[in-house]
């Protein structure tokens, strides 16, 4: 059961970052179709600045693509198969207050009336968890939050 639910978990990150980086290739495609045109265009101030603009929406894309790419590289190094007494990538660790996967920063998962909340160990909940051991309590916007069970 329990490795099912983690192979499941693992499935919807990847699914998350997979999606991520189409949905920001096919903005980058797009945008450089929409340069590609206003380069046919009339020359003039006006298609100056559409053109920069264009551009700018090109580097925001760009770095937007590094950072979904950089997240599914973090997928690599995620191992669902360990057994681990302290809290690192890869591990489910059940909660007094919700439970979370350690992988990367993919949302909410529901199945089977369970919530998991899929987070990095670069964010702040993440970081308060990592290498902490069944029974550690940490504080988390004033509340306090003990492990139950890491799997």
């Amino acid at each position: 059961m329990e490795q099912n639910l983690k192979s499941q978990l693992f499935a919807f990150c990847r699914s998350f970052a997979d999606s991520r980086i189409a949905r920001i290739l096919t903005a980058i495609a797009d945008l450089n179709e929409a340069l590609d045109d206003e380069t046919k265009s009339s020359s003039g101030d006006k298609h100056e600045t559409g053109r920069a603009m264009l551009q700018l929406d090109i580097e925001k894309s760009g770095v937007q693509l590094a950072e979904a790419q950089k997240m599914a590289k973090v997928l690599e190094f995620v191992n669902i198969k360990t057994k681990s007494d302290y809290v690192g990538l890869g591990n489910l660790v059940k909660t007094t207050k919700a439970n979370y996967f350690l992988a990367i920063s993919a949302g909410e998962f529901k199945a089977d009336g369970l919530s998991v909340y899929c987070i990095s160990s670069e964010t702040p909940i993440g970081q308060l968890l990592f290498g902490k051991e069944v029974g550690a309590t940490v504080r988390f916007n004033e509340n306090e939050i003990k492990i139950t069970e890491i799997l």
